[in-house]
């Protein structure tokens, strides 16, 4: 993208899309993620924000802050949008593949033939190795429309640094030989920290989780007036520091106010003592008119 064209982000989404987008001077706009709807897009909101000058439409699937793993329905509803208004899509799929049993992956590029996809992968989160840096994007761009967009991406490629060579050399190696029972333990462990902690959050009145059905997060509804003496998710989580040490991302960092983004990756008894941590917290701040 250029300086004045705009791309489409999700929100709430990475907050990352925001910053690279703004320092490169193009038009960031978001289209809505629906948490009554397992954080499905908003269609409607997304095709509203295209206009002469969009140039892509993010989507990230499995997602982060959101843990919504998106049905193959929906990822052809959201490629029609694309293929309507002669769009690429930006799939972000790091964290394909970490799905709990309710649900399955499905690749954005395996589900249209008409739009140009990329999408962007890596070792870091299925493979618990986020300090390697070691990621790549696959191109399917079936009619060729996406000739200089390959172009620039080569030349990034020779202008950042990546990871080291050592890791490049064993990546055949950790792709073919790694055990699937690695990623099935990583993805139990996941999938049994969500359920305790929508069990324990849907306890409290005051709090309103979505269950995830995959990647590593789930988001929590903040009932702001029910607590006393808090406005906003981000002095929410500013008390909850400061009064239970546990530390949670407002949804402000996802331009989703109102809620906050916990993270399923911790041991199963760490999380219990977050929890009741939680919840200790919102009884403690709960008004008497509640």
């Amino acid at each position: 993208a250029n300086p004045g064209q705009n791309i489409l982000i999700p929100r709430p989404g990475f907050s990352l899309y925001r910053c690279l987008g703004v320092a490169k001077g193009i038009d960031v706009r978001t289209y809505g993620l629906l948490p009554e709807k397992g954080w499905e897009a908003n269609l409607d909101e997304m095709e509203s924000q295209i206009d002469e000058n969009t140039v892509a439409i993010i989507v990230n699937s499995p997602s982060n802050p959101c843990g919504s793993v998106y049905s193959r329905k929906h990822l052809e509803d959201i490629a029609a949008v694309a293929e309507r208004n002669f769009i690429p899509i930006i799939a972000d799929e790091i964290y394909a593949g970490i799905v709990f049993s309710s649900s399955e992956f499905h690749p954005m590029a395996a589900v249209t033939d008409t739009v140009p996809v990329l999408t962007c992968g890596g070792l870091g989160k299925r493979y618990l190795v986020p300090g390697w840096r070691m990621g790549w994007i696959l191109i399917k761009d079936a009619k060729g429309l996406l000739g200089k967009v390959c172009d620039g991406l080569r030349s990034i490629s020779q202008q950042i640094l990546g990871p080291c060579s050592l890791i490049q050399g064993a990546l055949p190696t950790i792709m073919q030989e790694t055990p699937q029972e690695f990623f099935d333990s990583t993805i139990r462990q996941f999938e049994q920290a969500a359920s305790f902690c929508f069990q324990q959050f849907s306890k409290n009145k005051a709090l309103s989780p979505v269950m995830p059905s995959g990647a590593m997060y789930m988001m929590v509804g903040i009932n702001l007036p029910m607590l006393k003496g808090i406005k906003d998710d981000v002095r929410f989580t500013e008390l909850l520091l400061s009064e239970e040490s546990v530390h949670c991302l407002p949804g402000q960092c996802f331009e989703f106010p109102d809620f906050f983004r916990v993270v399923l990756s911790g041991p199963l008894e760490q999380l219990a003592i977050a929890c009741t941590r939680i919840q200790d917290f919102c009884n403690r701040h709960t008004s008497e008119k509640a």
